[in-house]
């Protein structure tokens, strides 16, 4: 399991490796096409910030190559904001004075008429919160049931479960899993999750562990930037991902970087990441793994998302709402947090398109099940 592995990586030193790169370790690295995590953390370092057009060159380069003028298209589905957790950052908080909903089998058959009507959309992400008893395994898989007929392709970021479930729940149109660890800093962790199942950090991470041996086709990671530093964390998430890679090579993977946004819970980012750090990031991660998927969600700007479709971003949700039952049955109501990108999907299209770029509505088939 992969705690065990993390046991090896101490977050200090990760740290001043980080910090204690030069110009010439920065150089070293955008002279190699296959970069080991001493070059990473180069690439995320305050060494790398004047090489940002270099490293863009290199990150439009390969994934060009790797994907094509290609920008791959999502939407996020939330069906419940009943939580049992303590996120001190999170709108679900469970202490939070907000309605709480779980969306019926009615209502989220609605909910995918209302997303059909808006696009073309085939990839669909379902959201919860962490309740395991009112919105568990079972209602995850009636929701998959309910889905596939309206889309190709299912994704769920939930809680983490038990590989069993994952197994089952594949055999019920799951097609992905995304998950974020949110940070890797074991100790602060608990800071952030005093109580509920996420409180857990050894179950929540091993979790990538349990979808590779389900056989999951393909799992999302990320961390939530805003918590601890990010180029530490980020760099946790890369060790992670080559780990994961090493033992379930036959998984695809994505990563993405949602910096933290206004919600319910009023709480403060204690660390800011500029527009130019997260264009960093992007580039660093691009030249690091060439095939994985990089996603830009509505977290990020209009303009933000305009200008790193065409530098290392793959794919792109679009038109999303953050509340369960926001698109039909509840909608402006119960949001998770406030997105920043208000476009249509046909207006992000539209965007993509005056790009260069193909919009990639379907990417997988039924079929392949």
């Amino acid at each position: 399991m992969f705690s065990e592995e993390l046991k090896k990586y101490d977050w200090e030193e990760i740290t001043r490796k980080i910090n204690g790169k030069t110009s010439a370790d920065v150089e070293c690295a955008l002279g190699k096409e296959l970069l080991s995590i001493d070059d990473f953390m180069a690439l995320v370092s305050p060494a790398a910030a004047p090489y940002l057009e270099k490293m863009a060159q290199l990150s439009r380069y390969y994934t060009q190559m790797r994907f094509g003028k290609t920008i791959s298209m999502y939407i996020p589905l939330y069906l419940t904001n009943s939580c049992t957790n303590s996120c001190v950052y999170c709108g679900f908080n469970r202490h939070n004075k907000i309605p709480r909903v779980i969306l019926t089998p009615e209502q989220i058959e609605a909910e995918c008429r209302a997303i059909r009507r808006l696009a073309p959309f085939e990839n669909l992400l379902l959201v919860t919160g962490g309740n395991p008893r009112a919105a568990g395994t079972d209602y995850l898989e009636r929701a998959l049931q309910i889905c596939r007929p309206y889309f190709n392709n299912l994704t769920i970021e939930v809680m983490p479960l038990p590989e069993e479930d994952y197994g089952r729940l594949t055999k019920s149109g799951l097609n992905g899993v995304v998950c974020f660890q949110e940070t890797y800093h074991r100790e602060k962790y608990k800071d952030y999750h005093p109580a509920g199942m996420k409180s857990d950090f050894e179950w929540r991470v091993n979790g990538f562990d349990r979808m590779g041996k389900a056989g999951v086709h393909k799992i999302g990671m990320g961390v939530l930037i805003g918590l601890e530093d990010w180029r530490t964390d980020v760099t946790m998430m890369a060790i992670h991902l080559t780990y994961l890679r090493k033992h379930y090579w036959r998984t695809r993977y994505s990563v993405n970087f949602p910096r933290m946004r206004p919600s319910e819970s009023g709480f403060q980012p204690n660390v800011v990441m500029t527009d130019r750090e997260l264009a960093q990031l992007t580039f660093a991660f691009r030249l690091f793994d060439h095939d994985v998927d990089i996603s830009v969600s509505t977290r990020e700007t209009p303009v933000f998302r305009n200008n790193i479709l065409s530098l290392g971003a793959t794919s792109m949700s679009a038109g999303s709402k953050t509340e369960p039952g926001g698109y039909e049955t509840y909608p402006q109501a119960l949001e998770q947090f406030a997105v920043s990108d208000e476009r249509t999907p046909a207006q992000v299209e539209r965007d993509i398109r005056a790009s260069g770029y193909e919009v990639v509505w379907k990417d997988w088939d039924k079929i392949f099940d």
